[in-house]
């Protein structure tokens, strides 16, 4: 399986061969305000499984409640962000699930943040929500 995601504008393209890793929604401040709506929905990819785009993306970088930094990649262009790294998940790259215009992309498996999600918002009932992310351990020092 080949999917190709691309910002609103056209001039970012990435590749990805094979299944996310896992789709994940998230309900946090910090993705309402990336992305100008009330979720984000990533899929996570294998890096190996995704051909990004040369040269011409900038980047956001920024901290992350996990302890963990991410830095987002948009287009200069248009400003869509179509991908990010996680330094938590270094052997994954989250990519924009809308990106893929695909209306048969999978659901998502889980949606976190769900403290900071809108209280209209239902989810249909095979999603697991959690208030919070998964725990893991913050980078040494």
């Amino acid at each position: 399986m080949e999917r190709h995601a691309s910002c609103h504008c056209g001039k970012l393209v990435l590749h990805c061969t094979g299944e996310p890793a896992k789709v994940s929604l998230c309900h946090c401040f910090d993705c309402q305000r990336r992305t100008g709506s009330l979720f984000s929905v990533a899929a996570f990819f294998r890096r190996s499984s995704v051909e990004l785009p040369a040269g011409m993306a900038k980047a956001f970088r920024r901290a992350s409640a996990s302890g963990f930094a991410v830095s987002f990649h948009f287009c200069p262009e248009c400003g869509s962000t179509l991908w990010w790294e996680p330094e938590r998940l270094p052997d994954l790259i989250g990519v924009a699930a809308g990106a893929f215009a695909d209306p048969d992309f999978p659901m998502p498996q889980q949606a976190v943040w769900g403290d900071e999600r809108h209280g209209w918002i239902e989810l249909p009932p095979e999603i697991p929500l959690h208030a919070r992310n998964p725990v893991k351990a913050a980078p040494p020092e």
